[in-house]
């Protein structure tokens, strides 16, 4: 069956389909030796696809997997300071897959890297709105902050959906909170919590889409339960 370019591109874990539609763009793309166009349609079992010279294959059983990335890598494939990358930390699971949105370098906790450019674009496209929920220690806690972190719906003009908000421990100024949030921008919970007048000393993600962190240890991964693979798909 003939599907979009940028859709079998994505499923043969090239990238994203986002960027698909760019390489298409730009003339990269080419089906049967012809040069293609966005909108063009082909057919594995059919067509001979190419991207850059290099022809595609229908993808294998795809690779889903969890990483509890620890403080101190960077969330790419590779960095031209030459910082540890969390992309490292799953090297050795054979295949080449992609991390599924960002973590900053301070930050650690639950980071996704799959091979399905499909699911990634569904993952981190604001529109599908999954839920992220972070473990926040933080200093300058008041007797006001849950209030205020509670009732935010705008983070440097950018519009956000209120975060939800809890208190898991505190000691005077010192506090541990629970914070999910919709939409995954840069940085948005060090922002908000500094918005508020919060000094962060720890974040940890430790649930997205439904999947939970759990025991996993850091610079340790796993693969997702056939189960997990699922929920994320939105078909379990």
């Amino acid at each position: 069956m003939k599907e979009r370019l940028q859709k079998l591109i994505s499923q043969a874990g090239v990238c994203s389909r986002r960027a698909a539609e760019a390489l298409l763009a730009g003339g990269c793309v080419r089906v049967n030796g012809e040069v293609a166009s966005l909108g063009d349609k082909a057919d594995f079992a059919a067509d001979v696809i190419e991207v850059d010279g290099r022809v595609l294959h229908p993808p294998a059983e795809q690779v889903y997997l969890m990483l509890h990335k620890p403080r101190g890598y960077v969330t790419t494939l590779s960095d031209e300071k030459g910082r540890p990358t969390s992309a490292s930390l799953v090297a050795d699971c054979g295949r080449r897959v992609y991390p599924v949105g960002r973590l900053d370098m301070d930050s650690e906790g639950l980071l996704l890297f799959t091979d399905d450019g499909a699911l990634m674009q569904s993952l981190i496209h604001p529109k599908y709105e999954i839920n992220k929920t972070y473990t926040v220690n933080v200093n300058g806690f008041t007797d006001y902050t849950i209030e205020i972190l509670s009732a935010m719906c705008d983070l440097e003009g950018e519009r956000i959906c209120p975060p939800q908000v809890s208190v898991l421990h505190r000691t005077g100024q010192r506090a541990e909170l629970s914070v999910t949030i919709h939409e995954g921008k840069n940085r948005q919970v060090r922002r908000m919590c500094a918005a508020a007048g919060l000094e962060v000393t720890r974040l940890c993600r430790v649930a997205e889409g439904g999947l939970l962190l759990g025991t996993l240890m850091p610079g340790r991964w796993r693969y997702l339960t056939k189960e997990e693979i699922k929920s994320l798909k939105g078909e379990g």
